[in-house]
């Protein structure tokens, strides 16, 4: 019995090993319960994340001051302790003191915020440019390459799981899923123009600090460089129509020559490139790929 217990915790460990190691484990999307924000998949959201700590050194210290001084106000200066209020109505050190300590906190935040304002418009030289437009209610994109290539992406029914072989929702989650996801070559600069066809949207990626208004008739720019493989979930991030809450976004990370085999495919044949892309990322031979309804 207690070698079959240990080869049984062996055979789960070993599972567990590959699951850590393999860009099956890499997938940020929401959690149950979650507090802070999902680990950051670009430098620039490492920034955003480390300013966010650095505030809160600032933050709860002011809060708690004006906690403390509020009920000291409370309970120094009420009606029963202190019947008959001081007619004071200035003192130069308490004005100097709540005039300059401000303005030393705010740059204190000032200087990383700009730090940080600076390398969100700073990108690098963009390896792949692609277009996201905004629609009532899904995402259309296309790549300006060579050989262009363009899709819709729309929220993953279930009526489509299987045909998609999609049907595991811990990898492919519920309401956050999409048909198509876009490809793009992990430690590259990806540059992002971002439009809508009718009314305002907003394209967004929590893991890579991204968030982007989709206005009508204008163009805007952002970008991006995932530091790591795996698929990454967002959604839209601005009031939109009924259907608002049904437009999530997917970004698929891979190696270069994963995403050079999927885009070569992809021009000519979109499911069948998407369906090569998923076998390689999650390790499925091709006649494994088929019987599982690939």
């Amino acid at each position: 019995m207690e070698k079959i217990a240990t080869s049984t915790w062996g055979a789960v460990a070993g599972v567990l090993a590959v699951l850590w190691t393999s860009g099956v484990a890499v997938a940020e999307q929401p959690r149950p319960w979650e507090m802070g924000f999902q680990p950051a998949a670009t430098g620039i959201a490492e920034q955003i994340h480390w300013f966010e700590r650095y505030t809160l050194w600032f933050i709860i210290p002011i809060t708690l001051l004006v906690l403390v001084l509020l009920i000291w106000c409370i309970l120094r200066f009420r009606a029963s302790a202190n019947p008959e209020p001081s007619k004071t109505s200035h003192n130069t050190m308490i004005e100097v003191i709540w005039t300059i300590g401000p303005v030393i906190v705010l740059l204190f935040l000032a200087v990383p915020s700009f730090q940080l304002l600076t390398a969100q418009y700073s990108p690098e030289e963009p390896k792949l440019t692609v277009k996201a437009t905004g629609y009532q209610w899904y995402w259309g994109y296309e790549y300006q390459v060579d050989n262009p290539v363009s899709f819709d992406s729309v929220i993953l029914s279930d009526a489509d799981r299987a045909a998609l072989g999609k049907e595991d929702r811990a990898i492919y989650p519920r309401l956050l899923a999409v048909d198509n996801e876009v490809v793009v070559p992990v430690g590259e600069t990806v540059r992002l123009l971002v439009t809508a066809a009718d009314v305002i949207h907003s394209w967004t990626i929590p893991a890579f600090g991204v968030k982007m208004d989709a206005i009508p008739g204008r163009i805007n720019e952002t970008w991006f460089k995932a530091d790591r493989e795996g698929l990454y979930f967002g959604q839209c991030s601005e009031l939109c129509g009924k259907d608002h809450a049904f437009m999530p976004i997917a970004v698929r990370v891979v190696s270069r020559d994963l995403y050079d085999t999927w885009l070569a495919a992809a021009a000519t044949d979109l499911p069948g490139a998407n369906k090569a892309l998923q076998a390689a990322v999650y390790g499925g031979a091709k006649d494994k790929v088929a019987s599982a309804g690939f």
